[in-house]
């Protein structure tokens, strides 16, 4: 683990917690969105429905973009692993831990994720991000192919940083397991020609989530 110049606390948190959970989720904001975005809000309460508690930090470079008003680009890797290593060592908890992400979150998560000793049962990614925007050549697969820990990668068929076709051609680690949805994009959310919703597609990636958890602890 990364345990050099961990990022001092306090780390700006909202923990969502329920009486009796099951596990425990600490869930990281993608690269544009904070921890309180109405996304992270829904899948945070979605899960405490589930008897999951939930655990959302900003990474340091976002709290300091909301303060100062200002479009402040991530933090490099090594900064953002540091961060996330150093909530999960803070954690007080007996419960399964997993990590989950959205976009970028989820790519920190994953890179943690190579480590063995990590002490977590798994990992969850919502709309990984397996190149920069119209780039696609510029594959971001490695933490998926190096995992030592189960992974779910929960993905819209139309993400502009991944879509299923392209996927398909990948290969990456027995451990990782891939679920479409159809017609999301890079938020799971469809468009509404599809016949699907945006609300219905966010519950059912909570669904898979949980299964995923229940499968793992």
């Amino acid at each position: 683990m990364i345990n050099d110049n961990k990022v001092a606390l306090p780390i700006s948190m909202i923990e969502n917690t329920i009486a009796k959970p099951k596990a425990f989720v600490i869930f990281a904001h993608g690269a544009g969105a904070d921890k309180s975005h109405e996304f992270m809000e829904n899948v945070s309460m979605a899960l405490n429905d589930q008897d999951i508690n939930v655990l959302r930090f900003n990474f340091p470079y976002m709290d300091i973009r909301l303060a100062e008003g200002n479009r402040r680009p991530p933090d490099r890797m090594p900064k953002l692993l540091k961060c996330f290593e150093t909530v999960i060592d803070e954690l007080d908890t007996t419960l399964p831990i997993f990590l989950a992400g959205k976009s970028m979150g989820g790519r920190v998560a994953a890179t943690l994720a190579r480590d063995k000793a990590l002490n977590v049962l798994g990992v969850m990614c919502l709309g990984y991000p397996f190149h920069p925007q119209n780039k696609p050549e510029k594959l971001r697969l490695a933490p998926l192919q190096d995992t030592q820990k189960p992974m779910l990668i929960l993905q819209g068929t139309r993400d502009a940083f991944g879509n299923e076709e392209e996927i398909s051609s990948y290969e990456f680690s027995a451990q990782c397991h891939c679920i479409f949805f159809a017609d999301g994009d890079h938020n799971l959310k469809p468009r509404v020609k599809s016949g699907f919703t945006h609300i219905e597609h966010v519950q059912e990636a909570v669904n898979e989530m949980v299964r995923f958890i229940d499968g793992h602890i």
